[in-house]
C-alpha cells in the first residue's frame, strides 16, 4: 500500500526523532559521568584530605589521661577491659594498638586494653615472698575488692630456717583458695638461721666513724651514746658488752664516745630514733645529705628495732636520712639538739 502523504515527510520526523533520542541518550550519559566523577572526587578528597598523625604512647597512663591525649590527636579508642596482675592499678592502660609512634590518618580508632583491678576471686600464692611485699599487696587487693577482704592474722608465726629471714614459708588458706567473703590468713614465717653468734670487736679508744665502721660489717644491731668532754672528742670510752664477749644476730652493742669537736661550718651531735621492734633484724642504713647535694653513708646494719642511735660530724645544713627495708621512715637536719646521755661503765 503506498504511504499516504497528510502534508508533512513521515521520514523526515523519523529521523528527527531518532536525532533527538540519540542526542537524549548521549546527555544522560555525560551528566551521570559528571556527576559520578564528582562524586568520585569527593571520596577521594573525603579520603586523602585527612591529617596523618602520630599515635600517643598511653601504656601505663590513667584512662581520662589517655582519652585526652587521643582526642587531641583526633583519634578514637575502642576498649577492651582485662583483669589486672598484682600491683596493676584499675583503670591504666596495659596495651595499645597500633603502637606509639605509627603515622595512622585522624579519626583512626585506637584499640586500647584498660585494667579493671586484679581477679577478686581466688587467694594468691603467698609462699617465698617477703612479708612486707605480701602486706602490701593484700592492702591493694583489699581495695579492689571490699567484699572478699583478706586479713592477716598477727603477729605471725615465726620458726627458724635456712630460708632468708622475713620470707614466708606457709599460708593457711593455701594459693587458689575461693573466696566468699572476708578472709582471715595465717602465715608462717622464716626467722632466718638459728641464732648465729656474733663475736664483739674491742672498740676502746677508735674514733666513732672507725667504731661505726667495724660494726657495720657485723651486720648486728647497735647504738651510741655521748658525753659532753673536751678530752679526747669523738673517740670511743666505754662499750657494752665488752670486746671479746658474743651476741646473737638479733642482739646490740652499746657504744659510749665522747662527743666529737665541731670547728667553723660543721655541725656535731647524736642522731636518734625509736625503731618499731621487730622478731628479726632488718636492713638499716643512716645516709647524710650534704648541702652541696652530695650523699654519704653514715651507718649501715641490721637492726631488730628499739633504740637506735650515733653520733655525726657533718656540714653545717646537711640532713640525716634513716632507710629501713629501703624506705625512707624519718629525717632530721644536723645540728638539732638531743638530750645526751651515757651508759654505765
Amino acid at each position: 500500500m503506498a504511504r499516504r502523504n497528510f502534508g508533512f515527510d513521515l521520514e523526515s520526523i523519523e529521523n528527527l526523532m531518532g536525532n533527538h533520542l540519540r542526542l537524549f541518550v548521549t546527555f544522560t550519559l555525560g551528566l551521570l559521568m559528571f556527576v559520578g566523577l564528582i562524586a568520585l572526587s569527593v571520596f577521594f578528597v573525603f579520603v586523602q584530605g585527612k591529617e596523618e598523625v602520630m599515635v600517643p604512647n598511653v601504656l601505663g597512663k590513667g584512662l581520662v589521661e589517655a582519652l585526652v591525649e587521643l582526642q587531641d590527636k583526633e583519634l578514637y579508642p575502642r576498649i577492651t577491659l582485662r583483669s589486672a596482675a598484682a600491683g596493676e592499678e584499675k583503670g591504666i592502660i596495659l596495651e595499645q594498638n597500633p603502637d606509639a609512634g605509627t603515622l595512622v590518618k585522624a579519626e583512626r580508632r585506637i584499640s586500647l586494653v584498660v585494667s579493671q583491678g586484679m581477679a577478686l576471686d581466688r587467694i594468691g600464692n603467698f609462699v617465698g615472698s617477703n612479708i612486707n611485699d605480701v602486706r602490701m599487696e593484700i592492702h591493694n587487693f583489699n581495695l579492689q575488692s571490699p567484699e572478699t577482704t583478706i586479713t592477716i592474722r598477727e603477729p605471725f608465726m615465726y620458726i627458724y630456717s635456712d630460708v632468708s629471714a622475713g620470707l614466708v614459708l606457709q599460708q593457711n588458706p593455701s594459693a587458689g583458695t575461693d573466696l566468699t567473703g572476708p578472709t582471715l590468713l595465717d602465715l608462717v614465717v622464716s626467722r632466718g638461721r638459728e641464732d648465729i653468734r656474733i663475736t664483739v670487736p674491742d672498740l676502746s679508744g677508735l674514733t666513732f666513724t672507725d667504731a661505726i665502721a667495724r660494726l657495720s660489717q657485723l651486720r648486728v644491731g647497735f647504738n651510741f651514746s655521748i658525753r659532753n668532754n673536751a678530752e679526747n672528742p669523738g673517740i670511743v670510752y666505754a662499750q657494752r658488752p665488752a670486746g671479746g664477749a658474743t651476741v646473737g644476730s638479733d642482739g646490740n652493742i652499746n657504744v659510749s664516745v665522747n662527743i666529737p669537736a665541731a670547728e667553723a661550718g660543721e655541725a656535731t651531735g647524736l642522731f636518734s630514733y625509736n625503731l618499731p621492734v621487730n622478731p628479726y633484724p632488718l636492713p638499716l642504713i643512716v645516709e647524710a645529705e650534704l648541702p652541696n647535694g652530695n650523699r654519704q653513708i653514715l651507718a649501715s646494719t641490721n637492726h631488730s628495732g628499739g633504740e637506735f642511735s650515733i653520733p655525726y660530724k657533718l656540714p653545717a645544713g646537711s640532713v640525716i636520712i634513716l632507710y629501713m627495708v629501703d624506705r625512707e621512715i624519718f629525717r632530721q637536719p644536723a645540728g638539732v639538739l638531743v638530750e645526751s646521755f651515757t651508759i654505765d661503765e
